[in-house]
């Protein structure tokens, strides 16, 4: 079994802001449909191995290897929410409220074993939703495979990739009283600069895309 290892300097704040925001809740697919997958993709890449469709099926298991909550997009997600600016009429806003969110993204990494040294690696993410930003959904897709130089010891090789799973931060609606309401970043809607300068700087980032893991172990 396979065992892996323009805007005027001093301008008065917004008087208010606001914002769409959307709430949602990721849902995982079907059970029965991500086993229809793996098993398709598994038969696949036992073709391409050279196994016949019947010893695959023989073989194949998929078995639970990982569960995590967080990312690194997920803490980045949380640090910009420090702080915070008084609007005109004196009341606080805190950036926190905005990036906080009740349900942390959740990652589970699977194994489907299609021959005694080579398998299909494969998970998903939830995603996660705050106020001023999304981290949408993602896919993980990739394989393993393993030699043994000598009885004694074994040589295995890891390639999987991300799909999806982008952290978006939304704007937020400024009115600045006599001088218009305009769309701009929530964190830099007190500042110098114009409204429509600080859209240049919400946060758009994508996950690592590609992930490669080399190991050898020796058993004495």
């Amino acid at each position: 079994m396979i065992r892996l290892q323009g805007w005027p300097r001093n301008s008065p704040p917004p008087k208010a802001l606001t914002g769409s925001v959307g709430r949602g809740v990721s849902r995982m697919r079907e059970r029965s449909g991500k086993r229809s997958t793996s098993c398709e993709a598994a038969l696949l890449l036992c073709a391409c191995l050279g196994a016949s469709p019947a010893t695959a099926q023989e073989m194949m298991t998929t078995s639970l290897i990982g569960m995590h909550q967080g990312s690194p997009l997920s803490d980045r997600a949380r640090g910009l929410g420090g702080g915070g600016y008084e609007l005109q009429n004196g009341s606080w806003v805190s950036f926190n409220q905005w990036y906080h969110t009740n349900w942390v993204d959740m990652h589970v990494d699977l194994l489907t074993q299609v021959t005694e040294n080579t398998g299909i690696l494969w998970g998903f993410g939830t995603g996660e939703q705050g106020d001023k930003y999304t981290i949408g959904p993602s896919l993980k897709l990739g394989f393993l495979t393993q030699t043994h130089p000598n009885p004694n010891s074994t040589l295995s090789l890891s390639v999987t990739s991300i799909i999806g799973g982008n952290l978006t931060e939304k704007p937020c609606l400024a009115d600045y009283g006599d001088l218009g309401s305009y769309g701009v970043n929530c964190r830099l809607a007190a500042g110098e600069m114009a409204p429509q300068e600080t859209l240049k700087y919400l946060v758009s980032a994508k996950p690592e895309s590609m992930h490669l893991w080399l190991n050898y172990r020796l058993t004495f």
